[in-house]
């Protein structure tokens, strides 16, 4: 994409809505947590059965580094379009919190270690880029459990230290982001890039949670935290924007302040006014030395994956498919490695349709991923409809019925018969519907197009499905 192509967004501009995300990453695909010996394998597990000394914080505890983390960071940066630091440099982010044992988190602060970056999304008006102001190394807090209720109703809460001490990798972005929808969007495609990357299982429960700060017309701005869902930062920074138009309205003030994301009830509510930087009283971290890491990202560079805006562009060229189909194609790692397994047997324009525009609707109305559809499978079916040996409906019912029952193509379509019909029999379905539906011929005769429609369903009534639509339309308006 060419810089002069895309939309730049300045700091602040005539846009009412500013939005600004931090994006907590956990870098799970690691062995161990980022300065401690714990493993990750904690989510199906007892709670506080994942920890020792170190991420507990008792005294004379010393942390030390994970490279990999220290690796995996600087492959996110990269992938990112991130410069690199020189180095970089751990401090103590003192507060107190329950789920924080030691009473400060080691964090970064002046010395990130990847810094202005951007990631090019679908905006509003055409594709616009997202510049990431940083990206710096951190641990991961505990887990709260509010047993009985939300945070505000619960009876009690309960505390979870297996969490404690998970490398994480906090993205922050400029206020660049101009509705809830392009916050989603921009959630989506970091998503889609770290699985590229294969430094972290989205699929895992904390594995990409959201802090959203939202401003209207440059005004104090809130915000929201610990967000857990990408639908749900679209609909908390939904009610944000209601509830400061709202505010505004009736001549109130919005004060800055951070509030809780309530997921039952769809609101926010306001747990503290914010604290400034210097709240934190940042210090260095004595027990960890500063990194050189700057020399490291020339070796990470060579290792990087083909992204998926590369992947995409590669797609359009390689394959000849559309941008769109390719964009959805490529929204999903596996999505595009079943795409080219499926490619390099059959036809790849066709395969692109079926696998974009029908294979993924039915996949997400069943709440399934793509591992639920064997490529053996697509590559037999895409077959079946080159070969002009069923219908395109009957090509839809056999994705249906496969991942609703199971099966293969063959076995669908002699099972219920779906092969395409042949002419005589179809000739046949046209005469009896013409013949038992005067009133629709006179219809279509005085004018009325929509009658053809009610005619072709007769047909593939008859032909239960198996006519080709366009042919048994021509046929029709042939005969009358």
């Amino acid at each position: 994409m060419r810089e002069e192509s895309l939309k730049l967004r300045p700091y602040l501009d005539e846009v009412g809505v500013m939005i600004g995300l931090e994006i907590h990453v956990q870098l799970n695909k690691l062995n161990t947590k980022i300065f401690c010996g714990c493993p990750l394998d904690y989510h199906d597990d007892e709670p506080n059965t994942h920890t020792c000394p170190v991420c507990l914080g008792l005294p004379g505890s010393l942390p030390v580094i994970n490279r990999k983390a220290v690796e995996y960071s600087i492959k996110v940066g990269l992938a990112l379009g991130c410069s690199i630091e020189e180095h970089t440099q751990f401090y103590r982010k003192n507060y107190y919190y329950p789920d924080l044992p030691k009473g400060f988190q080691i964090t970064q602060y002046d010395y990130p270690i990847a810094s202005s970056g951007y990631i090019n999304i679908e905006g509003e008006d055409g594709e616009v880029r997202i510049r990431i102001n940083r990206a710096h190394m951190e641990e991961d807090p505990g887990r709260l459990v509010h047993e009985g209720g939300s945070i505000e109703r619960s009876k009690y809460t309960l505390i979870d230290y297996n969490r404690s001490g998970v490398a994480l990798l906090e993205i922050v972005t400029e206020p660049d982001i101009r509705s809830p929808k392009e916050a989603r969007r921009f959630l989506d495609k970091l998503r889609n890039i770290l699985e590229y990357l294969d430094v972290v299982d989205t699929t895992l429960e904390g594995s990409m949670r959201v802090d959203a700060n939202i401003s209207l017309s440059g005004g104090s701005r809130s915000e929201v935290k610990n967000i857990s869902s990408h639908k749900g930062a679209e609909r908390a920074l939904l009610f944000e924007i209601v509830r400061q138009k709202n505010l505004l309205r009736r001549g109130g003030k919005v004060v800055q302040e951070t509030r809780h994301f309530d997921e039952a009830r769809g609101v926010t509510v306001s747990l503290r006014t914010k604290e400034e930087a210097h709240d934190y009283r940042y210090f260095p971290e004595a027990d960890l030395v500063s990194l050189r890491v700057a020399d490291w990202a020339p070796g990470i560079a060579k290792t990087l994956p083909e992204l998926p805006d590369a992947r995409r562009e590669r797609f359009v060229s390689q394959y000849g498919i559309t941008d769109d189909h390719a964009k959805s194609l490529t929204s999903e790692k596996k999505v595009a490695d079943f795409y080219e397994q499926v490619a390099a047997e059959v036809d790849s324009k066709l395969a692109a349709v079926w696998i974009a525009d029908v294979l993924k609707g039915e996949l997400n109305y069943r709440d399934l991923g793509i591992d639920a559809f064997a490529s053996a499978n697509m590559v037999q079916l895409v077959k079946l409809l080159a070969g002009d040996q069923i219908t395109e409906q009957s090509g839809v019912e056999v994705i249906r019925t496969i991942l609703d029952e199971g099966g293969t193509p063959d076995e669908v379509v002699a099972e219920k018969g779906l092969l395409k019909a042949g002419g005589d029999l179809v000739t046949a379905a046209v005469e009896e519907a013409i013949t038992e539906n005067p009133q629709a011929v006179a219809d279509y005769q005085n004018g009325k197009q929509e009658a053809v429609n009610f005619l072709m369903g007769q047909v593939m009534k008859k032909t239960k499905g198996r006519a080709d639509a366009k042919e048994v339309r021509r046929m029709i308006i042939q005969r009358i």
